[in-house]
């Protein structure tokens, strides 16, 4: 079966080969899915025949949105803690151990329930690719479980046996290392494509960090980072040193840096909700594109420190605290997430693509930024079929 969507008013296909900008805008277009994959776009006028049409009626258009960085493995929330913050008690990474809590002592069933719902919850959004990381188990048996779910539903999974030092282990931190980096990560590797470390005070220093991932590079797992979140410091470095895919955080950030992103291939990933739900100052995202490194948006949805799915929220808080364009947010959300997940099939809309479109209730892109908190899904369509609308 194939599906034309016609009368497009405005189709960003991320692919500049198109002209229209970075975002590849055509419009007045169409586009075509056949066999779960992008099989035409032009002009409306000049769309060949399918076995189905969709008529966007003047809407926008984009690819699904990539989002490259959340941790959807847990029971429970924390909502007393955020209103907490709110009153004034600044974040730090040892909230984490009440969901751990929590987490370890919810049944399979349920993990996966509460998984697959937030899954469901992001596609009526218009995400269409998600990254699930592990960290809520911080045993051996509970992070193989926590991958193993995640592979069920998730589009990619991170191994993040690395989050924090469990409790049983305060008084040895250099054991709970090479715990992650040994018997742990040899039981969740099979179920993981990508090795995360939280390097940051409360959490995991560079020396740490650097065990856990040269570990996960030798069972074969890409690395990734949770960098610079509360302070300076040498992660982003690390990041780029390991090849890491992102850098993820990168909120405090020295020149050394940034001239070492911009001159690498690792992904800047900002994840503006997080700062939005813990005060934080907002991650600088305007000199890291002057600079020439690229700069992806993801939610970071988790029960602590930003429980929210959206990436329509991200954009809007990217462009209005973070000074991007609605352009350069919305690549970000979208061909950024897919660069921070290496994936070239996801992200765009090329012929070849695989058919994650997003239809929006808007006459433009901009209007992710222009009105945000409003619902602006019309439908979408993950790998050709469709989902909402």
């Amino acid at each position: 079966m194939s599906t034309a969507i016609t009368n497009i008013g405005e189709l960003v296909t991320n692919d500049p080969g198109r002209g229209g900008g970075p975002l590849g805008i055509v419009r007045d277009a169409a586009l075509v899915i056949e066999d779960g994959a992008v099989a035409w776009t032009g002009p409306a006028a000049e769309a060949p025949a399918a076995d189905e049409v969709f008529d966007a009626a003047g809407r926008a258009v984009l690819p699904g949105f990539v989002d490259s960085h959340a941790h959807l493995v847990f029971a429970g929330e924390r909502a007393e803690e955020f209103a907490a913050r709110m009153s004034g008690r600044p974040y730090a990474a040892g909230g984490i151990r009440t969901t751990v809590e929590r987490t370890r002592a919810a049944s399979d069933d349920d993990l996966r329930a509460n998984l697959r719902r937030l899954v469901e919850e992001m596609a009526r959004q218009g995400t269409t690719t998600v990254e699930c990381k592990s960290g809520y188990g911080l045993t051996v048996e509970q992070e193989e479980r926590a991958v193993r779910i995640a592979a069920e539903i998730a589009d990619e999974v991170t191994y993040l046996g690395a989050h924090v030092v469990p409790s049983e282990y305060a008084d040895d931190a250099a054991g709970y290392t090479r715990l992650a980096a040994t018997d742990m990560l040899a039981a969740c590797a099979p179920h993981a494509r990508w090795v995360d470390v939280f390097c940051e005070r409360g959490a995991f220093d560079a020396d740490q960090a650097r065990e856990v991932l040269q570990a996960g590079i030798k069972a074969g797992l890409t690395p990734r980072l949770h960098a610079n979140q509360l302070t300076e410091g040498p992660a982003v470095r690390l990041a780029v040193e390991l090849d890491a895919a992102s850098a993820d955080h990168c909120t405090f950030l020295s020149s050394a840096d940034v001239d070492a992103l911009a001159s690498s291939r690792t992904v800047a990933t900002l994840l503006p909700g997080v700062e939005f739900s813990t005060r934080q100052p907002y991650p600088d995202a305007r000199r890291l594109l002057d600079a020439g490194a690229t700069v992806a948006l993801a939610t970071d949805c988790n029960p602590g420190s930003c429980y929210s799915s959206s990436m329509a929220f991200c954009i809007a808080v990217a462009v209005r605290d973070m000074h991007m364009t609605p352009a350069e947010a919305v690549w970000a959300a979208t061909a950024g997430g897919a660069r921070a997940l290496r994936r070239t099939d996801v992200g765009h809309l090329a012929v070849g693509a695989r058919a994650d479109v997003l239809v929006l209730d808007a006459p433009s892109h901009i209007h992710l930024a222009y009105r945000p908190g409003v619902p602006q899904t019309a439908a979408v369509w993950k790998h050709g079929s469709r989902v909402v609308g």
